[in-house]
C-alpha cells in the first residue's frame, strides 16, 4: 500500500506586524495612539519614545541596506501637524494624509525617492483634525464634488487592523454629498472595511498587473489571487471598484501577460464588479534619482531603467522623468485599451500616463 504524499497548504500574505514601534509623547494622549500603543504592547513588540514623528535616528542594522529593511518594519505612531493637503492629479483633488510609509518591497515605487532617507511607516492617530480640514476644502469647493486620494504616500489598507483610520475616513465620506474617496491598494486584508457605511461614496482600487512584474517587482505585497479575491468581495460590500494598472512594464511577451490579467480578470470577478468598473493605466517611469536608489536598495533587481532606451519627460518643477518612446507608449496604450473593453465593455478607461 503507498502513502500519496499531500502538498503543503499554501500560507497566505499574512498583515503586517512591525519589529520596533515608536511614539511621540502626544500621541498617547489620544484615543487612536492609546488603542495602538496597547496593540503593540499586546503582541509584544518593542516600544520606544521619540520626540517627533519626522526623524527617527539610531534604527538598528549594519549597513545601509539592512538599515532599510528594518526601517521599513518600523512603525512610528504621531500627529500630523501639516493639514495642507497636496494636489493629486490625475486621480483626484487631494491628496488626504493618513500614513505615510509602506511595508511593500516594491522595486519600482515612487517612494524610494519622496521618503528618501525615511522609509519607516508613519500612522497619525489626530484623524479628526485630518478630517476637519477635508470638510474645509469641501466647503470651499461646493458645490462641486471634491476628491481625495487616501494612498499617495502608503497603502492605507496595509496597516487598517492597527490603525482602523480607513474605515473612519470612509464612513465620514459616506456622510458628505460633495465627497468622493478613493484609494488603491496591493493588500487583500479588506475584511475590517467591507460593513463600513460607505453610500457608495468611496471607490475601492487595486493594483494588478502582469504576472511577471508581480513576481519580479512586488514582494511583501499579497498574490495577484489575493488581490482579486478580495477585489470581489468588496464589490459584493456595494463599493464601486477600481483597477489600476501600474507600472505598464515592456517585458519580453508583454502581451500575452497584459492579456492574461484581463481574461484572469473577467473570469474571476462577480457580476457585481462589473457595474461601476474603471480601470487607470500608469507606464513604468523613472528619475535619475530613483535609479541610483533602487539599485542601491534592490541590487539585484531585473527593473530595465536604460536611459538610452527611454524618453525624457519634463514634469513639474523642472523635474523630468524617463518614459517609454512614443511608439513604445501608444502600443502598451492601445493593446491594453482594446484588452479591457474587449473584457470589460461597460467600463470606463479614466487615463493612461
Amino acid at each position: 500500500m503507498t502513502t500519496e504524499l499531500l502538498a503543503p497548504p499554501v500560507r497566505g500574505t499574512q498583515v503586517f506586524v512591525p519589529e520596533l514601534v515608536y511614539f511621540e509623547p502626544n500621541a498617547l494622549e489620544y484615543p487612536k495612539g492609546q488603542r495602538i500603543h496597547e496593540w503593540a504592547q499586546k503582541e509584544g513588540l518593542p516600544i520606544r519614545i521619540t520626540p517627533s514623528h519626522n526623524r527617527i535616528t539610531n534604527l538598528p542594522g549594519e549597513s545601509d541596506l539592512e538599515k532599510y529593511r528594518i526601517a521599513k518594519r518600523t512603525l512610528v505612531v504621531g500627529i500630523r501637524k501639516t493639514l495642507k493637503f497636496d494636489t493629486s492629479k490625475p486621480s483626484a483633488e487631494y491628496a488626504i494624509p493618513i500614513a505615510t510609509g509602506c511595508m511593500a518591497h516594491c522595486h519600482y515605487c515612487y517612494l524610494q525617492t519622496t521618503l528618501g532617507a525615511k522609509p519607516y511607516i508613519r500612522v497619525y492617530v489626530n484623524t479628526d483634525d485630518i478630517l476637519k480640514a477635508a470638510q474645509g476644502y469641501i466647503d470651499e469647493r461646493a458645490p462641486e464634488i471634491t476628491r481625495f486620494e487616501a494612498a499617495c504616500t502608503s497603502d492605507p489598507v496595509g496597516l487598517e487592523h492597527i490603525s482602523g483610520s480607513l474605515k473612519e475616513y470612509i464612513e465620514f465620506m459616506g456622510q458628505q454629498p460633495l465627497a468622493r474617496l478613493r484609494f488603491v491598494t496591493k493588500f487583500h486584508h479588506v475584511d475590517p472595511l467591507l460593513d463600513a457605511k460607505h453610500n457608495g461614496h468611496t471607490r475601492f482600487r487595486f493594483s494588478v498587473n502582469a504576472d511577471y512584474v508581480i513576481k519580479n517587482f512586488e514582494p511583501s505585497t499579497s498574490s495577484f489571487h489575493e488581490r482579486i479575491e478580495a477585489a470581489g468581495k468588496v464589490a459584493k460590500a456595494g463599493y464601486p471598484l477600481g483597477f489600476i494598472i501600474a507600472p505598464i512594464i515592456w517585458h519580453e511577451g508583454w502581451e500575452d501577460g497584459y492579456a492574461e490579467l484581463l481574461t484572469k480578470l473577467k473570469e474571476t470577478l462577480p457580476p457585481e464588479a462589473t457595474a461601476d468598473l474603471t480601470f487607470e493605466l500608469i507606464q513604468h517611469r523613472f528619475t535619475k534619482t530613483a535609479k541610483t536608489i533602487i539599485q542601491q536598495r534592490y541590487p539585484k533587481t531585473k527593473l530595465e531603467m536604460d536611459e538610452e532606451k527611454r524618453k525624457y519627460k519634463w514634469g513639474r518643477w523642472g523635474q523630468g522623468k524617463y518614459v517609454y518612446p512614443d511608439e513604445q507608449a501608444n502600443a502598451l496604450r492601445e493593446f491594453i485599451t482594446e484588452r479591457i473593453f474587449e473584457n470589460f465593455p461597460e467600463s470606463k478607461i479614466e487615463y493612461f500616463t
